[in-house]
């Protein structure tokens, strides 16, 4: 079967030879029709994210049950299907009580379900979406209505589920507070949608591209800053001020309610908390360079309740999160369809791969 096969040293090529073994008891047969082009996959291309070669990459996908193995019920043969990334174990404390983001079984699940010839080939991110085939677990996937797009609903299975969430389930923005969306890429306009979900008074997009302001006002945004012109911090807190007549107050008063750092740059991150208000919350979206660091001002933070936390995969819960955010999407309050830049055919895939790259891209769709 053809699958794009990260070979290593910054490589990825499209194989025809990659063969999966079938399911095992509890797991599912995925043919896949759309994956989305994330970043993650390029971190893993560039060494940013460590993971051994051969794998196939790809963790956004979209597609139709093609074979259930032994003691699968949850699931049949010809569902649609959205798939997502946690292989949780099911029993352990966190996921009996609604936090499978927590369990320590869902995070590095290297498999080898593929095979080049005799030469194992690993998975990446239990999912490994970026082949005409996957094998997971019956449990990573959710079945939806065969009239939802399956190229719109791939998009869930990341970026949706990791912006979204950030702000529904880790954050808990609510009604009148403001926010800051550093990254105004897929998981940034989800941030941003999701911030419209939840009544925020002000939300403020940043990026370094200026041609992005248009995508983010099309998705919510109130305002959009330009970081390639000055310091970012600084122009929020132009834009929310302490007071009418003082930018910033005692210990850094004004600002934003919360800022969501969707890019995986530290020099963002170091904006958002710097752009907080009294009381405000840096949340880590984006993943950063393994060992990446930021220096902190602890009594700016410890004296008047600022928070950093991190958010994984928005802390899903993907049985609950996937039917509801299909239901916003159904009532349009969530746009899945707007987030499609540009869809590629597989063998296209060097080109989508440059045009992400390149910032061009909300989001691209490989169709199988």
């Amino acid at each position: 079967m053809r699958a794009l096969l990260y070979t290593g040293e910054g490589r990825i090529e499209l194989s025809h030879g990659v063969t999966v073994r079938g399911p095992q008891a509890g797991e599912v047969i995925v043919k896949i029709v759309a994956c989305g082009l994330c970043r993650s996959d390029l971190s893993v291309v560039h060494g940013n994210i460590p993971w051994p070669a051969p794998a196939v990459l790809g963790h956004e996908g979209a597609g139709i049950v093609e074979e259930v193995g032994p003691g699968v019920t949850t699931v049949k043969v010809g569902d649609h299907v959205v798939m997502h990334t946690l292989a949780n174990c099911g029993h352990c404390s966190p996921c009996e009580s609604g936090k499978p983001t927590h369990c320590r079984e869902s995070l590095g699940n290297r498999t080898t379900p593929f095979s080049l010839g005799d030469i194992p080939v690993s998975n990446f991110a239990a999912t490994s979406a970026f082949a005409e085939y996957t094998v997971v677990k019956q449990d990573q996937v959710v079945v939806i209505d065969h009239d939802i797009p399956l190229n719109a609903a791939c998009l869930i299975g990341c970026a949706v589920l990791t912006g979204v969430g950030a702000v529904l389930n880790r954050a808990k923005v609510q009604a009148g507070e403001t926010a800051a969306v550093f990254g105004v890429g897929g998981v940034g306009l989800n941030a941003i949608q999701a911030l419209v979900i939840s009544g925020a008074s002000r939300i403020i997009a940043i990026d370094t591209v200026a041609q992005k302001r248009g995508l983010a006002e099309t998705f919510g945004a109130t305002d959009f800053i330009d970081a390639s012109q000055g310091d970012a911090a600084e122009q929020i807190r132009a834009l929310l001020p302490h007071s009418k007549t003082q930018t910033i107050g005692t210990f850094g008063a004004g600002g934003v309610d919360w800022a969501f750092e969707c890019t995986g740059s530290p020099i963002a991150l170091k904006a958002g908390v710097a752009a907080l208000n009294w009381g405000g919350t840096a949340v880590i979206v984006g993943v950063p360079p393994q060992g990446a660091t930021i220096e902190l001002p602890i009594n700016a933070i410890a004296y008047v309740d600022r928070a950093v936390v991190g958010s994984r995969y928005g802390s899903s819960r993907p049985h609950h999160d996937i039917p509801m955010y299909l239901d916003f999407y159904r009532q349009g309050r969530l746009k899945l369809d707007e987030l499609i830049t540009k869809q590629y055919p597989l063998a296209d895939f060097e080109t989508a791969f440059a045009d992400l790259e390149a910032g061009k891209l909300a989001r691209g769709v490989l169709a199988f």
